[in-house]
């Protein structure tokens, strides 16, 4: 046992490339934060596979201009790693980029990660109860070694490519005949200059409205196609002053008061987005109506255009305070025919062509299938493709039936539409390392450990799951989305609830949700429940809570000072 332990405690060197405990997929904010919670129990017999070439996930693939986080920057981090740096309230691309690589370097992760490598397929071995996770090395040199294919055995597998990973270009016929640039805004080109060019964005979703106040100014014409206006919530953005980031610094206690009255704020929205018979639902659209008529207040053939017909938060709500003034401009035309097709030259709306030197598809990402296009084999020769042929699903968003000893962060129904994702993906991470260890707590006694959901079990949380999301404003079917399956309109992407409600869910793993076969089963089975624990953030305590304690504190302690001074003074 002790030679096993040991093992699981090396990093993975020359010797043993192509072994590892266990096999992280991404080097997103999922997948370093499951290696940390991995380091914070001494097991360090890990790889991280990167397709890219750098560290951080969407924020590496995703640079186009104005890019930046709709949510706040002091909630948008770890709550073990808190940034008291932030230069503004929302972050943009490179700050967040630059946080996720310094936190990298503090835990000293570049040493784990294989970058330039795509997984092509896992394959579960019920022989040996292994995974063989075979790969592929991209670009010249390193492909030179081994051929450029190679297999990791493994104990276990967890993914961290979440949703937002494969860019989505839409059904258009013709789209590969533009003679000009044609450019994902996942897939950015710094290096072609927009000055003077005639530009089109189809989509007008979360990224559009981050990319086109930006380049509006540049081009010599922008033209936005728009299929379905969106609600628009201010962002009231504002630089972070240098005195409040050194109170951070300095005064740690008072950045993670401010952490936890955000994720409150964040957490008592829920209601307002997600529930259309809710009188804050009522009064958000009402805040949205007033900021697109307040931006155009001379305009009602825009605001017209602009104003969903749909219940608020169907689809994603946008954060922006420049996105509508676009449209004053005389350069700026908004789009709302049907695209017909794409041409040599340009786009034919409505039997109406024009002609564009570039075309920007800000049309997101091919959010519903999950791990696509990794080809996933589990037990008994199942596919991840078959299990999932209805949609995807798991348990928990983190484990699904037939696949075992295997995890995934930011799943199926894991997605929020009101809070920070980094909060779900640290108790995501949590929970799979808990059955992580138990399985290589079984490999260093020199056995094995297999576990997997009980499909029954799945169903019914899925069941109940379903009908919880049933009744809310992402299943309005006057809206389509990217939170939904196709024509089923199976919404397999958002969690039903709060914040809160997922961490307590997931802060303990109740064994009678799996099926747990050999070293060290029984004594789970028994035991019934492991116990994981959450990080509790939330604001219990108000202000003037706070503000009565420090004042009878001042007063204890100003009562004591006063006594020995009278004393002093005797003596």
């Amino acid at each position: 046992m002790g030679e096993n332990r040991v093992q699981l405690q090396v990093p993975v060197g020359n010797r043993d490339y192509t072994n590892a405990a266990v096999v992280i997929i991404g080097a997103g904010i999922s997948g370093l934060c499951v290696a940390i919670d991995l380091l914070k129990k001494d097991y360090r017999n890990f790889v991280i596979l990167e397709q890219g070439g750098g560290i951080g996930g969407t924020w590496r693939d995703n640079k186009y201009p104005g890019c930046c986080c709709d949510v706040w920057s002091h909630l948008y981090s770890y709550s073990f790693e808190p940034n008291p740096s932030w230069t503004r309230e929302y972050s943009g691309q490179e700050e967040i980029l630059q946080y996720l690589t310094g936190v990298a370097q503090k835990y000293e992760l570049y040493r784990y990660v294989r970058f330039n490598t795509c997984v092509d397929s896992a394959r579960w071995d019920d022989t040996t109860n292994k995974w063989k996770t075979t790969v592929s090395v991209l670009g010249g040199k390193d492909a030179e070694f081994g051929g450029g294919t190679y297999t990791i055995t493994s104990d276990f597998v967890v993914s961290g490519v979440g949703q937002l990973n494969l860019p989505k270009f839409p059904d258009i016929a013709g789209i590969n005949e533009f003679d000009g640039r044609l450019m994902h805004s996942a897939r950015w080109d710094w290096s072609y200059n927009l000055q003077g060019k005639k530009v089109a964005i189809i989509g007008n979703g979360a990224t559009a409205v981050q990319i086109v106040p930006e380049i509006a100014g540049k081009v010599d014409c922008l033209t936005v196609y728009q299929r379905t206006p969106n609600w628009v919530l201010p962002r009231e953005d504002s630089p972070i002053p240098s005195w409040k980031r050194q109170i951070y610094q300095y005064v740690p206690y008072i950045q993670k008061r401010k952490r936890a009255k955000m994720m409150h704020f964040r957490e008592s929205l829920f209601g307002s987005l997600v529930d259309p018979t809710s009188p804050g639902s009522e009064i958000m659209e009402g805040l949205c109506r007033q900021h697109l008529h307040t931006q155009l207040q001379n305009r009602p053939d825009l605001r017209d255009k602009l104003q969903p017909k749909y219940s608020l938060g169907c689809k994603r709500v946008l954060l922006t305070d420049d996105y509508y003034p676009v449209f004053l401009r005389d350069n700026v035309r908004l789009e709302t025919g049907h695209i017909d097709r794409i041409t040599t030259k340009g786009v034919v709306a409505d039997g109406q062509e024009e002609a564009f030197d570039l075309i920007i598809m800000a049309t997101g990402f091919r959010s519903v299938e999950f791990l696509h296009p990794i080809d996933v084999t589990g037990s008994a020769g199942r596919t991840l493709s078959s299990v999932w042929k209805d949609g995807g699903h798991a348990l928990y968003g983190v484990t699904v039936e037939g696949i075992p000893n295997f995890g995934m962060l930011y799943g199926p129904n894991t997605n929020l539409a009101h809070n920070s994702l980094i909060l779900m993906i640290e108790a995501q991470s949590k929970y799979i390392v808990a059955l992580a260890d138990k399985v290589l707590t079984a490999r260093s006694l020199d056995g094995s450990l297999k576990i997997s959901p009980k499909p029954l079990r799945v169903e019914e949380f899925n069941e109940q799951l379903q009908s919880s999301l049933s009744k809310t404003s992402f299943a309005d079917p006057n809206c389509n989305s990217w939170f939904k399956l196709g024509e089923s309109g199976k919404i397999t992407n958002n969690w039903s609830d709060t914040v809160v409600a997922y961490q307590k869910v997931l802060s303990r793993v109740d064994w009678s949700d799996y099926d747990v076969a050999g070293t060290g089963a029984d004594e789970l089975k028994s035991s019934k429940i492991t116990t994981v624990g959450r990080v509790v953030e939330e604001s219990v305590v108000s202000d003037a809570t706070i503000g009565l304690i420090v004042l009878s504190a001042v007063t204890v302690l100003a009562g004591i000072l006063y006594r020995n001074t009278g004393r002093l003074s005797l003596l």
